[in-house]
């Protein structure tokens, strides 16, 4: 029941308004947005996006070499180094992403 409510809102947000207003005028069309300064790198950021980005790949390859070369890659590449910590605790330990933070906060 959660999922189904879950879908209807998406659907109500996705949903197109409406091109002309009450008086039969199309509405002139909304201001877009500055660009957005570019987003910082963290823990959280999924690992394919720090391997995408060559001064996040060396952040991380410095500390955990071979990321994106381990044989899961493909299933948890959607994960952030937060979210695979407890499924590598020997690996990804709180002093290994404490020197992937420091090196991801470097990046400019």
């Amino acid at each position: 029941m959660t999922f189904a409510l879950f879908l209807l809102s998406a659907a109500a947000v996705t949903m197109p308004v409406a091109t002309q207003d009450h008086g039969g005028h199309t509405p002139a069309a909304p201001a877009t947005a500055a660009p957005a300064a570019a987003a910082k790198f963290t823990l959280d950021t999924p690992v394919a996006t720090l391997m995408a980005d060559a001064r996040a790949k060396a952040a991380v390859d410095a500390v955990l070499p071979g990321v994106d070369a381990h044989p899961a890659y493909e299933q948890f590449k959607a994960m952030s180094l937060n979210q695979l910590a407890p499924m590598a605790p020997n690996l990804l330990t709180a002093d290994a992403l404490a020197k992937v933070k420091i090196g991801l906060d470097a990046i400019k």
